[in-house]
């Protein structure tokens, strides 16, 4: 319990200050459905902050993507796409770096509402390990939510990836 209040207290006051840090970008993770709902989603969110930039790691073709946002009046330019990560985890590995280099302190994290609970507790041990703070944007569906499970073993894979840069991928190809 000693331990687990200090945890609980850094957590508290990181949820706190992604509510007053205004985000200098926006992060998609890829992996829609064919109907594109996070990208289409992704377009309103842009339009209503036009000086953001847009990284979107995995999901579509960039054909298709830069397509969805292209009829949505949005300048390609704003789109930095990545496609490296093969899972949840390295959605936000394969960037952070990046993120980190161009100064930004705090994303848009949009995910589709079901994949939420997991993208924020990797994004928070991940990005959060370099000071960004995040401030989710949750793509509604009709999916009920992953089970809390996959939210443990990601959050562990993140802190293995902090103490020693392996991700364990390999061992969940098949259970992204």
């Amino acid at each position: 319990m000693l331990l687990a209040l200090p945890v609980m207290l850094w957590w508290g006051y990181k949820e706190m200050q992604s509510q007053f840090v205004r985000p200098q970008a926006i992060l998609v993770l890829g992996g829609s459905t064919s109907k594109l709902e996070r990208e289409k989603f992704t377009t309103d969110l842009a339009r209503q902050n036009p000086h953001l930039p847009i990284w979107i790691t995995g999901g579509s073709p960039p054909t298709i993507t830069k397509k969805v946002f292209k009829k949505a009046g949005i300048d390609p330019k704003r789109l930095h796409l990545d496609y490296r990560a093969q899972n949840t985890v390295e959605n936000f590995t394969t960037l952070v770096d990046d993120l980190e280099q161009k100064g930004i302190k705090s994303v848009y994290l949009v995910t589709s509402d079901y994949h939420m609970r997991r993208a924020r507790v990797i994004g928070k041990i991940v990005l959060g390990s370099r000071g960004i703070n995040i401030k989710p944007v949750a793509v509604p569906s009709r999916t009920s939510p992953e089970p809390i499970e996959k939210s443990i073993r990601d959050g562990v894979r993140a802190i293995v990836w902090i103490a020693t840069g392996y991700t364990g991928s390999e061992e969940f190809q098949a259970d992204n």
